[in-house]
């Protein structure tokens, strides 16, 4: 599931092909999708079931749901999330259509950024030698970069009360870097999205060890503001000048 690259020579190039189109090896079939499940879960991933794609609609029976096939289907989502191998085997055999959440904040957070800004990041990280994680990539357009959690300080006003930390309901007002840690989740792949083909579906598996967050950061934060200064020219150059 994950992508190895040999010598530095020519290493650029075969970053770039890679990061343009690659995607590891997902087995097809409700076999593959279970075995990722457990791979996720066997790296600590604490896991959860979440709703799906009904056409182009969501498979809950909210009218208009904000996240469609991207929320939990259980408000006790934060407590019955679980790394047991058979409670997951379990759900995902009963419930052979959800998606699955992984409940951020108690093993892992996860940085979530522009698709593009996350590419020129990762490109940057992999070519600086840099370990990074396992990365997950949504044809929504948005790349997760799984972490160590920062975990929940004794003295609770160091914790990080910022806006960063959102839930993906939130999704529209932070189009930059989210920070999904203590009472977050994201979906986890592999997870179907609306739409004819959209997935979720890692880049690099869960066999890659956690990083700290911290060592991806500034490479991120600099994807992202440079992300967000292109679609504002773009956005500037669609307007013509008045005199």
């Amino acid at each position: 599931m994950s992508a190895e690259f040999g010598g530095r020579s020519g290493l650029q190039g075969k970053l770039s092909s890679w990061l343009r189109g690659r995607r590891p090896k997902e087995a097809a079939g409700d076999g593959g999708r279970e075995d990722l499940l457990l791979a996720a879960a066997g790296a600590g991933l604490p896991l959860a079931p979440a709703a799906h794609p009904s056409g182009y609609r969501c498979s809950c029976d909210r009218v208009g749901c904000p996240t469609p096939a991207r929320h939990p289907v259980s408000f006790a989502w934060q407590t019955q999330s679980t790394t047991d191998r058979a409670q997951i085997e379990r759900w995902a055999r009963h419930q052979p259509e959800a998606n699955f959440i992984t409940a951020t904040g108690m093993v892992h957070d996860v940085l979530d950024v522009p698709l593009q800004a996350g590419r020129e990041a990762l490109e940057r990280l992999l070519a600086a030698g840099v370990e990074v994680g396992p990365v997950a990539e949504s044809d929504d357009g948005r790349m997760l970069l799984f972490t160590l959690t920062r975990g929940t300080p004794e003295d609770e006003d160091e914790w990080w009360p910022c806006e960063l930390d959102c839930h993906p309901e939130t999704m529209d007002e932070h189009p930059g870097l989210r920070w999904h840690c203590r009472g977050s989740y994201v979906l986890v792949p592999p997870a179907r999205l609306p739409g004819e083909s959209r997935t979720v579906h890692w880049v690099r598996g869960p066999e890659h060890p956690l990083p700290d967050p911290l060592t991806l950061l500034e490479t991120l934060t600099d994807a992202c503001a440079r992300h967000a200064g292109e679609e504002s020219d773009h956005a500037g150059a669609a307007w013509p000048l008045r005199r």
